[in-house]
C-alpha cells in the first residue's frame, strides 16, 4: 500500500509545479491583495450563514439582506481580482478532474489485470 501513497504524493508534486496551479496561486495572492474584494467576500459570507440560519428556524431571510447580498455578488463578480481567481480556479478544477479521470482508467484496468499484488 506504501506505492499508492509514494505514487499519490508524486501527483501531487507534479500538479504544484502546473502551469495551472501556479495561475490559481498567483490569482488567490492577487484576491487575498484586494482588501476591499476580500471586505465584500467576508459580508457575502456573513449574510449566507444568516441566511441558512433564519431558514432552519424556518424564517425568510430579510428584503435588505437579499438586497444587500445580490449587491454584494455584483459588486465581487466585476472585480478584476475575483474575476482572475474564478478563470484560475476553473482552469485548475479541469486538470483536477482530468487527473481523476486517469485514476479512472486505471482503476479499470486494474479491475481486469489477473495480477493480484500483495500488500
Amino acid at each position: 500500500m506504501d506505492g499508492i501513497w509514494d505514487k499519490a504524493r508524486e501527483v501531487g508534486r507534479l500538479l504544484a509545479q502546473s502551469s495551472e496551479y501556479g495561475a490559481l496561486k498567483r490569482a488567490n495572492e492577487r484576491l487575498a491583495d484586494d482588501r476591499g474584494t476580500v471586505t465584500l467576500i467576508n459580508r457575502l459570507n456573513e449574510l449566507e450563514e444568516s441566511f441558512t440560519l433564519a431558514i432552519r428556524a424556518g424564517t425568510e431571510p430579510g428584503e435588505e439582506d437579499q438586497a444587500e447580498y445580490e449587491r454584494l455578488a455584483a459588486q465581487i463578480q466585476g472585480s478584476a481580482a475575483y474575476q482572475s481567481y474564478e478563470m484560475a480556479r476553473t482552469n485548475f478544477d479541469k486538470v483536477m478532474l482530468r487527473v481523476n479521470e486517469e485514476i479512472g482508467k486505471g482503476i479499470q484496468a486494474g479491475e481486469q489485470s489477473r495480477i493480484i499484488l500483495s500488500s
